[in-house]
């Protein structure tokens, strides 16, 4: 029987051995996208054929595997093979994949032909943007964004802290608190977000984030956590903003890009998780595609 064992930071070195240059399109691959969720997911993982293996297990989607990292063509069939047998015995893994990026699908296409079943994951698509549009938010689909900027820039005396400056930290956990408190939300998903972004900010050294803290009149108004998972792409991870300043969010989403991520082409800022207010939100910063994920079972 395979033995699969909890994520923890400890594993740092492992995936990053694994994920090499990471080659993937969207968020999912990265370590401290693993990480950032282990508690919500359940997220274990073993070494099968030299191949690193995710499962996750949540309430909404029961177990399920993400793509094997650092598989090859020899050893895929088998992989697939024992994966299989694994569903085959847990009542709780209703679906073999999630979190299939197309590239792997085309593989397993290719391998296993009429044998697939599978789906697109409409609310788990990755929503991505051309970085050099969130910087200059130009022309007029980010008029409103530009003037809710401006609006922050003239109304409030700010400073702008790397998250790695003294007391930001702390700083942000403790806004995190609050900013939790205030929402009304007892999602179980913003309470482990909550538990997480104390996990990851005491683990900052270790785990290659970027990040700014705004302050208004030494007050935190607001902060963004995100990392560069290759030359290409910046993840924008965590953001919170005090909506008592006006145009928190729009002046936090450009200064973010403009100090962390100006040399890479694109930003990751994620899914919607078919929550209609946050596509829309999604949606008025103008993604240049929306980068697609599958669901893959086999008959």
């Amino acid at each position: 029987m395979t033995e699969f064992k909890p994520l923890e930071i400890e594993d740092r070195e492992l995936f990053t051995k694994y994920l090499g240059d990471y080659k993937f399109n969207t968020y999912e691959y990265s370590f401290l996208t693993l990480y950032l969720w282990r508690k919500m997911c359940n997220t274990e993982f073993c070494l099968m054929d030299d191949a690193l293996i995710v499962r996750k297990s949540n309430k909404c989607f029961g177990s399920y595997y993400m793509q094997p990292i650092g598989y090859t063509e020899k050893n895929l069939e088998g992989i697939i093979s024992a994966l299989k047998q694994l569903k085959s015995l847990s009542s709780e893994c209703k679906n073999l994949f999630r979190d299939v990026e197309l590239p792997f699908l085309n593989k397993l296409k290719e391998t296993f032909g009429e044998s697939l079943i599978f789906r697109e994951d409409t609310d788990n698509f990755d929503y991505i943007y051309a970085s050099s549009d969130l910087i200059s938010l130009s022309g007029n689909k980010y008029h409103r964004k530009k003037n809710q900027y401006n609006q922050f820039v003239n109304k409030y005396r700010y400073q702008v802290k790397d998250l790695y400056s003294e007391g930001v930290a702390l700083d942000c956990i403790d806004f995190s608190k609050n900013w939790y408190e205030n929402k009304g939300d007892s999602s179980f998903q913003l309470k482990y977000e909550l538990e997480s972004i104390a996990d990851i900010l005491t683990h900052s050294d270790l785990l290659n984030m970027k990040g700014i803290a705004v302050y208004v009149d030494d007050v935190l108004a607001g902060f963004s956590i995100g990392e560069q998972v290759n030359p290409e792409m910046g993840v924008v991870h965590i953001e919170k903003g005090n909506l008592e300043y006006s145009g928190i969010y729009s002046f936090i989403n450009k200064t973010m890009i403009e100090r962390c991520f100006s040399e890479v082409s694109f930003i990751n800022r994620q899914e919607d998780l078919g929550i209609e207010g946050l596509r829309k939100a999604k949606a008025a910063y103008n993604p240049v595609r929306l980068e697609k994920k599958y669901i893959v079972d086999f008959v």
